[in-house]
């Protein structure tokens, strides 16, 4: 009878203790999974302090809002008439790359909205659902002259105001070019008042050499069906930034601001990203680093650097406090 109890009170000790070890485990492995799942039901995912997390949330959630965006019944306010859209890079995506960015313009009082683009099913076999915005450049210009008209039949504004960054700036451009976003002719019945941009490649990308290297070896034409066709079309001789730049690199009754950092590896050299004033148009390129360099932003990080959010706040508000000197790190 003693063995028997020792035997029946000894077998339970143990089995409890290896369910609860794997139990712990995986709840420390799932619980931020369940924290993305969560908000993708409710497609709004959190506030991030940099683009690594938010990178890393948008994995289990890659279809989710940023907070603050994307709220249709906004209607904006006399301070804040222009809605504004945000655009994001070859390889990102609303979330991610807009996670801190929209629920500051949205405390401001803007009504903000953000779109995903360039997933197309013909381009970029094999791409993950968290990458998108790497199609064909006119096409995804295409998708953003949809997302505006949307955007200004629902909360009735005349107008808006673009924000973007890397790639995104690009097809904005297009869009205001070719795709219905301004009028020369009638520069007041534009759609767009100001473009603010954040590392675009307005004259083409050396990506660090890499990308002059493989196109030189004739290995980037062969990589397009993989890699999507945007790649391809940031290069300096490509035939899309040619065609783009060559009516002028501004639209008349538009206010551009430029910004980049000087530790740009992706956009380079980082003054690609300046634009050269036409007629009609105003433009305004800085440099991160131009009086804070405590800021070492590069591509993916400036988004999130307090600096560059304050420059945008500023470029689209002119009232707007001035923007902060802070750190902020490279693979944040």
């Amino acid at each position: 009878m003693w063995y028997i109890g020792k035997r029946a009170s000894s077998r339970p000790r143990r089995s409890r203790r290896v369910p609860a070890a794997l139990g712990l485990t995986l709840l420390a492995v799932l619980l931020p999974l369940q924290g993305a799942v969560a908000d993708a039901q409710s497609r709004t995912g959190p506030e991030q302090p940099g683009f690594v997390s938010a990178f890393t949330y948008s994995l289990g959630a890659p279809d989710v809002d940023p907070p603050g965006a994307n709220d249709w019944a906004c209607r904006p306010s006399t301070r804040h008439s222009h809605p504004v859209v945000l655009v994001h890079g070859m390889y990102e995506n609303r979330y991610d790359n807009w996670a801190r960015l929209a629920p500051a313009l949205a405390r401001d009082g803007y009504c903000v909205f953000a779109l995903d683009y360039g997933d197309f099913d013909d381009a970029g076999v094999g791409m993950l659902p968290v990458f998108k915005g790497y199609g064909d450049l006119p096409r995804s210009a295409t998708e953003l002259a949809a997302f505006v008209d949307r955007v200004l039949a629902a909360t009735g504004a005349p107008d808006v105001d673009l924000v973007a960054h890397s790639a995104g700036g690009l097809v904005a451009r297009q869009y205001l070019a070719f795709d219905g976003g301004t009028d020369p002719s009638h520069p007041s019945t534009d759609k767009v008042d100001k473009l603010v941009t954040l590392g675009t490649p307005n004259h083409g990308t050396t990506g660090s050499g890499l990308f002059t290297l493989l196109d030189r070896l004739g290995l980037l034409a062969g990589m397009t069906p993989v890699i999507g066709a945007a790649g391809a079309q940031q290069l300096p001789q490509s035939d899309f930034i040619t065609h783009l730049n060559a009516a002028g690199e501004t639209r008349p009754g538009v206010d551009y601001t430029d910004i980049a950092t000087r530790y740009d590896e992706i956009s380079t050299p980082y003054r690609t990203a300046f634009l050269t004033a036409g007629p009609g148009a105003s433009v305004r390129n800085v440099t991160l680093q131009d009086g804070c360099f405590l800021d070492f932003s590069d591509h993916f990080s400036m988004s999130y650097s307090p600096r560059a959010i304050g420059l945008v706040r500023r470029a689209l508000d002119p009232a707007s406090p001035a923007a902060p000197c802070a750190v902020n790190l490279p693979f944040e």
